[in-house]
């Protein structure tokens, strides 16, 4: 008998292409050093597949993170968002046992990028699963006869369309793991939390209600950073009124930050003018943008020349706008007369303006960009030199294509257009009276600004079993407030405080 055949492994016919086989992970022992003792931790980087149909249709690849003899230790599974971002940032940036070096507010610093101990690992207190979904990191489809001719077809006529890239077939195989790593480590026993950033947040928020209701996984708590919960948010226009409230603080915030903070007080603090800018949005500013001509002229031009002085921008340009002020539009203009621009993902930061002749914002951001090199340094140092991962797979850290062919794969009509989840969230919280949640961000964050978390608890109707049970709390920063080194220490101190 053909042995080839008999023990499945690839023909010897030159002609014939080699079946696919499972890609092969790697474990390690390794030591940290955590407040000046030696503190072991055990490695493993590997896949689980996915299937379809009985048919193996994805590899989703994990980086595992234990201690030796901690069997009972709470499990958190960890994901970043984008969609089409790997679970890098928050395993280099803040909850891994190794970290990427950052200025104290998160300014990159000159290569060569390596990686310290991170002393405010949160595995201290719970294992770590960081993963990255399909089309990241090093998580594949596995394309088999007719879907991989269809695949092969369609990417020559320029387009990609791959199953795993939408909201509900996204949530259906992070389930689907988490599912099937508790069988393989046997550890359905453990308490279970989840932790996401950004669109990540999102998951968590609709995984609460999914898990634990249509796959059987009992949650612990969930952590949502930075979360971006309802997308109506996140797409502002002439005729909506809440995301041009919800960014308004932020840039107050930012205002302060640089010094162009007309309306301060003396002797105020920043998040004392923040508070009353909040306060100001929704009182003064929200009626003027909901009625437009409605309001007297003369009230409206108080209004909005109050809100141009929160935010430090010229009264005319606030006037000009209605007091719809784009966050890309205040980016690139507060501090214009210094040839700067503020970053969308931290408006504290800022970066050299390539073109300052121009008037759009087309210069790289000062955390998106800049942090890319530094993380992608740091998760090929991790998994192929300290953990040993042989593997000639280029790691994605963020896959554009993936974020551009991102869809929503619902079954609901066209004309429901509102995707949320904060509604899961509260359904989540409902199944069960026990899970604990911590909702947090970065008070410089123009994407996902803190406001709307701070507005959205408060129209969540829960009653005060359920609000003790909820965590809202702000640190400095930005979207990823964790490379700031005092609000690194803080999260992970409050966030150990929630475990226990």
């Amino acid at each position: 008998m053909d042995q080839d055949k008999e023990d499945g492994s690839a023909s010897k016919d030159p002609e014939k292409k080699p079946e696919w086989a499972p890609p092969k992970g790697t474990r390690s022992s390794l030591n940290i050093r955590l407040d000046g003792r030696e503190f072991p931790y055990e490695a493993e980087a590997d896949w689980i597949i996915l299937r379809k149909d009985e048919k193996p249709s994805a590899e989703m690849f994990y980086t595992r993170y234990g201690v030796p003899g901690g069997g009972d230790r709470p499990v958190t599974f960890v994901f970043n968002g984008g969609p089409g971002s790997s679970s890098v940032y928050l395993h280099f940036g803040a909850l891994g046992p190794r970290r990427a070096v950052f200025g104290p507010r998160g300014e990159p610093v000159p290569s060569p990028h390596k990686l310290a101990d991170n002393q405010e690992t949160w595995l201290r207190f719970t294992d770590l699963v960081f993963i990255d979904p399909v089309g990241t990191g090093l998580s594949r489809m596995i394309p088999d006869g007719e879907a991989k001719k269809d695949a092969d077809r369609k990417e020559s006529e320029g387009k990609k369309d791959v199953e795993y890239w939408g909201l509900k077939r996204d949530l259906e195989s992070i389930c689907e793991f988490i599912r099937k790593y508790l069988s393989k480590k046997k550890r359905w026993d453990s308490p279970v939390y989840l932790a996401g950033e950004s669109y990540g947040g999102f998951r968590v928020a609709k995984l609460v209600r999914l898990l634990q209701q249509d796959y059987g996984v009992a949650l612990a708590g969930a952590i949502l950073i930075s979360p971006a919960l309802e997308f109506t948010l996140l797409d502002p226009s002439d005729y909506d009124d809440l995301a041009w409230v919800d960014t308004f603080p932020t840039m107050a915030g930012a205002a302060f930050f640089h010094d162009r903070a007309r309306k301060r007080k003396p002797g105020e603090s920043r998040a004392e003018y923040v508070r009353r800018a909040a306060e100001f949005a929704v009182r003064d500013l929200l009626p003027v943008l909901a009625a437009g001509d409605l309001v007297g002229e003369a009230r409206k031009t108080r209004v909005l020349d109050a809100a141009a002085d929160f935010v430090g921008l010229p009264r005319p340009v606030v006037r000009a706008k209605g007091g719809r002020i784009p966050i890309d539009y205040f980016a690139k203009n507060l501090l214009r007369d210094r040839g700067l621009v503020l970053g969308l993902y931290d408006a504290s930061a800022t970066v050299k303006d390539p073109y300052p002749d121009r008037d759009e914002w087309t210069g790289p951001d000062p955390t998106l960009h800049v942090v890319e090199r530094i993380f992608a340094a740091g998760v090929n140092s991790q998994l192929r030199s300290a953990i040993g991962l042989e593997t000639d797979r280029d790691y994605s850290t963020s896959s554009d294509e993936v974020n551009e062919n991102w869809k929503i794969d619902t079954k609901r009509h066209a004309l429901e257009s509102q995707v949320g989840a904060t509604d899961d969230l509260r359904y989540g919280m409902s199944v069960n009276p026990h899970m604990k949640v911590y909702l947090t961000h970065g008070v410089f964050d123009l994407v996902t600004p803190f406001f709307t978390a701070e507005r959205i608890r408060r129209l969540m109707k829960l009653d005060e079993d359920r609000k003790r049970l909820l965590t809202v709390r702000h640190y400095d920063g930005g979207h990823m407030f964790y490379t700031w080194e005092s609000s690194r220490i803080a999260f992970s101190r409050d966030i150990e405080a929630f475990y226990s």
